[in-house]
């Protein structure tokens, strides 16, 4: 009897043990989907693995030429990848660069003549690591849509770590719905849509969440957001509380590569909230902090005509054309100022807009001495783009970082 119990309880512990399979860009679906013997797609991988499994995605590019549906409608939407199956809380499924390489994931070719997510996320807990993600296009005859996305995201309890997301015609990761999902040291930059209806570059944002209700503990941590046409991080229309945290945007509102202004880019570092420029009653408090905005056209950090006070905490902020841009709004939909704004930073530029009479009580231009470039060990706009750290974390720079003694000390986001 006891033999056979420990029969049993081998058995079930040996069932229990989680899967590693493997996808290679010269492999075949119809391989074991072994290290020696990989699978082509992450689709054939998605249908084998299982909560806790994780899928190791080996070097090279994986090109798509076409989506995995047809467009129903020139305003429609087709899906590069669909990754639909849920791991569960402790299990996730796990879609890994394996160590060392870099999956690409290209998007360029595909000429379906809609919109076009390259990633269509509606599974919980996964966890998405070092892909690169880039080309979900428009079609330059199509001008009868917004854009495009990179990594499209209505699910829960996600991880999305280490990610490059650069020049897709849209946002380089976009959370329409979910909760718990966490954007961790990840970068999406050079995103630009020069066919979206409303104009070039309106609409190309390095990361967005625009959420519902009843959907929170989203969180961008870590992340690096610059030379996107329209905003680095943006939450309008997000009505369920976001924080970022820890994170850099700057250059956005230009031609990618360039300083030449797009008319149509917003060219907010971090839009913070807002519905449209409208009052809502049901708007939502979001926290920015530990984070730096800089060399954007428009603001550094915006409040964009939100309802009522977001929190900025610990923010660096430096020769955007406005650092720190408060602009709230009213129920009868006049102007107000809003925003709970601590131990924030700002340099060169115009300083602070629409905050007067805030909260905001020991932020540097408050101080009784201006600001100088006497208080920080170097002040630059370049170098911001440098290689992360082995673990993924940001680079270690002096840039804006205080100089020992400066009256600024505990204040900004190197504090």
């Amino acid at each position: 009897m006891h033999k056979l119990l420990l029969i049993l309880t081998l058995a079930l512990a040996a069932s229990a043990q989680a899967s590693d399979y493997y996808v290679a860009p010269d492999g075949s679906d119809s391989a074991a989907g072994s290290k020696a013997a990989p699978w082509r797609s992450i689709a054939r991988a998605q249908q084998a693995a299982q909560a806790g499994d994780t899928v190791y995605l080996r070097g090279g590019r994986y090109v798509y030429s076409a989506g995995e549906n047809v467009c129903p409608s020139r305003t429609g939407i087709v899906n590069g990848v669909t990754l639909d199956k849920s791991g569960s809380e402790g299990k996730p499924i796990r879609y890994w660069a394996y160590p060392g390489e870099t999956p690409v994931f290209d998007f360029t070719a595909m000429k379906d003549d809609c919109r076009v997510k390259g990633f269509n996320v509606t599974a919980s807990w996964i966890h998405l690591k070092g892909l690169e993600v880039t080309g979900a296009p428009q079609q330059p005859e199509n001008h009868l849509n917004h854009e495009s996305w990179g990594i499209w995201i209505n699910g829960s309890h996600n991880v999305f770590e280490q990610l490059n997301l650069h020049h897709n015609m849209g946002p380089g990761l976009f959370i329409k719905d979910g909760a718990y999902n966490l954007v961790l040291n990840s970068d999406s930059h050079h995103n630009y849509d020069p066919y979206t209806s409303n104009g070039a570059g309106q609409s190309a944002d390095g990361f967005g969440a625009h959420i519902k209700a009843n959907q929170p503990g989203n969180v961008f941590r870590g992340c690096r957001a610059w030379a996107n046409t329209d905003d680095g991080f943006d939450l309008i229309n997000a009505f369920s509380p976001v924080t970022i945290e820890y994170s850099w945007a700057w250059q956005q509102g230009y031609l990618p590569g360039t300083h030449t202004p797009l008319e149509a880019g917003n060219g907010n570092g971090i839009k913070a909230g807002g519905y449209g420029g409208k009052y809502v009653a049901n708007g939502v408090k979001h926290t920015v902090r530990y984070s730096v905005a800089f060399d954007n056209k428009v603001a550094g950090f915006y409040a964009n005509h939100h309802p009522l006070a977001i929190d900025f905490i610990n923010n660096t902020s430096f020769a955007n054309g406005v650092d720190y841009n408060m602009l709230g709004i009213a129920p009868d939909g006049t102007p107000l100022n809003f925003g709970n704004l601590r131990n924030n930073i700002a340099y060169g530029g115009k300083l602070t807009l629409h905050t007067e009479g805030l909260d905001a009580a020991h932020n540097s231009w408050t101080l009784p001495a201006p600001v100088s470039a006497a208080d920080f060990e170097e002040l630059s706009i370049t170098g911001w783009d440098a290689p992360r750290q082995p673990d993924g974390s940001l680079p270690v720079l002096r840039s804006a970082h205080l100089r020992a003694g400066s009256a600024l000390a505990g204040m900004g986001a190197f504090d």
